[in-house]
Parts: C-alpha cells; sequence; structure tokens
C-alpha cells in the first residue's frame, strides 16, 4: 500500500534507483535485510584482517604461496563488500515491488575462494 509519503523522502534516499520503486515493505523485512548486509559486510572484514595478519606475522611458508594467500584474501574480502552491498540493493528493491527475493550471488564467490585459499595452505603446509 502506497502513501503519498512514501515517495516524498525518494530523491533524499541513495540509491534513489531503490528507494523510488515500489512501495515501503514492512520494515522487519528492511531491518533484516540490513542484518544481512552487515553479516557480510563481517565476513568481508574478517577474510581482510586474516590477509593482512598472515602477511604482518610473516608466517614460516614460502613468500610466493603466502603472499598469493594474502592476496587471494584481500580479494575475496575486497569483492565481498561490493557484492554485499549489490545484494542488499536487489533485495531491498525486491521487498519494495513485493518480488520474490533474489538468489544469493555472494555465497558462491565466497565458497570457491575459500576453497581456493584452502589448497593454497595445504600447498604452503606441504612446501614448508
Amino acid at each position: 500500500m502506497t502513501s503519498p509519503a512514501d515517495h516524498d523522502d525518494a530523491p533524499r534516499r541513495w540509491p534513489r534507483g531503490v528507494y523510488a520503486a515500489g512501495s515501503e515493505p514492512d520494515p522487519r523485512f528492511t531491518f533484516a535485510n540490513e542484518r544481512t548486509f552487515l553479516a557480510w559486510i563481517r565476513t568481508a572484514l574478517a577474510l581482510l584482517a586474516a590477509g593482512i595478519a598472515l602477511e604482518a606475522l610473516e608466517i614460516p611458508a614460502q613468500d610466493t604461496l603466502r603472499l598469493l594467500l594474502v592476496l587471494v584474501l584481500a580479494l575475496l574480502g575486497a569483492i565481498s563488500s561490493v557484492l554485499a552491498f549489490f545484494r542488499w540493493a536487489r533485495a531491498e528493491k525486491a521487498l519494495r515491488e513485493s518480488r520474490p527475493l533474489p538468489s544469493p550471488a555472494l555465497a558462491p564467490v565466497l565458497a570457491f575462494g575459500l576453497a581456493v585459499t584452502a589448497v593454497v595452505i595445504v600447498v604452503a603446509l606441504v612446501a614448508s
């Protein structure tokens, strides 16, 4: 149900493409979507912190493998944070338009990325 107030503040809210669509959903769904976004951001932050810690602690491993692992973790963190925002926007727009929620495109990226990270760790342990 759309009221005149639903679109009055749409130009001031960002991203406009999300807030100009449909009508205001139940706030509980919007807050749940925000909590999911923040969970993905915490995951991205943990990946970045793991990469930084791996480099800062200079764990004894072959330098090339350690650098590869640091890069994979940092890239996963960066990609996760960007995809988290786009996932939030797509889900929020779907909520506003009473459409089904989109599938989580971020999950396979993290699953594949962490699998690559695990392989690099095993190779680093075997090589040292």
